[in-house]
């Protein structure tokens, strides 16, 4: 396997893999590449059939596991994903919520552990490209922050990725982002203030603007989490918009040929 171009990207959950990652797995695997989605978890925290949140009557945790997994099936063919490695840890929930104490959650398995397993799928694969989330898990999901420390861990295990990106949501977009669904009447909240990526701090922007439509098929496919994306209430032509681009900042770099800023996390490497 070690010929074949290949990327990885390690998330925390099913539906995780569209939004920040979904144009390249889609343009990638277009082009020849292999794609490989590694998810962490089975997502049982998410919100049961009908909108129930966790905690509430009637929201079973295995049910909401086996739906959102078949969600996860129908999200990766509709991208193009050819393998999805389930690791099958248990959802923690969100910073702070009772799930984190579960001691099988995947915020409470030693880092080393799972990413002895992650180090096997990397030896498998071989990919010269992986995507993962920055140390905050990008909002500090306690999921998404041992995501960042299993593929590390994982990536320095093994030497055998090129190139490590962080994904990112550029700030300046992430602002205007919100102006546009203020304005639209879909959400009335206002961004944190250190929400999103700096754009001086941003290597990478792919365009996947061919792809937009098929990532908006990919959050539909993800139909039982439809209440938390408020991407699927936009209008097309701003859903053409917001995802038409997918920036990344490279954390690893192993590629003398690789220029400062890209436009394709596989440069220097075809």
């Amino acid at each position: 396997m070690a010929d074949q171009l290949t990327i990885m990207a390690v998330h925390a959950h099913p539906d995780d893999e569209v939004i920040s990652t979904g144009g390249v797995f889609a343009r990638y695997a277009a082009e020849g590449i292999r794609t490989v989605l590694v998810t962490c978890t089975n997502g049982e925290q998410g919100d049961a059939p009908g909108g129930i949140k966790p905690g509430e009557p009637g929201h079973d945790p295995n049910a909401v596991r086996a739906q959102r997994l078949s969600e996860l099936q129908e999200s990766a063919a509709l991208l193009g994903i050819e393998h999805v490695e389930l690791l099958g840890y248990r959802d923690s929930g969100m910073d702070g919520w009772e799930g984190n104490r579960d001691p099988e959650a995947f915020w409470n398995i030693p880092v080393e552990q799972s990413a002895a397993r992650l180090a096997e799928l990397m030896r498998h694969y071989r990919p010269q490209v992986v995507v993962t989330y920055d140390e905050n898990g990008n909002y500090g999901h306690p999921d998404h922050i041992q995501a960042n420390r299993v593929a590390l861990a994982a990536t320095a295990a093994t030497d055998i990725p090129a190139k490590l990106y962080y994904t990112a949501i550029p700030r300046e977009r992430s602002l205007e982002m919100f102006a546009a669904l203020r304005a639209e009447g879909i959400i009335d909240a206002e961004p944190p203030a250190d929400f999103g990526t700096p754009m001086d701090q941003i290597t990478t922007v792919v365009d996947v603007a061919s792809y937009a439509q098929r990532k908006v098929k990919a959050l539909e496919a993800h139909g039982s989490q439809g209440d938390s994306v408020p991407f699927l209430r936009m209008p097309p032509e701003m859903q053409q918009m917001m995802f038409s681009t997918e920036s990344f900042v490279r954390h690893i770099n192993r590629v003398a040929a690789a220029p400062a800023h890209e436009t394709d996390l596989f440069a220097g490497l075809r």
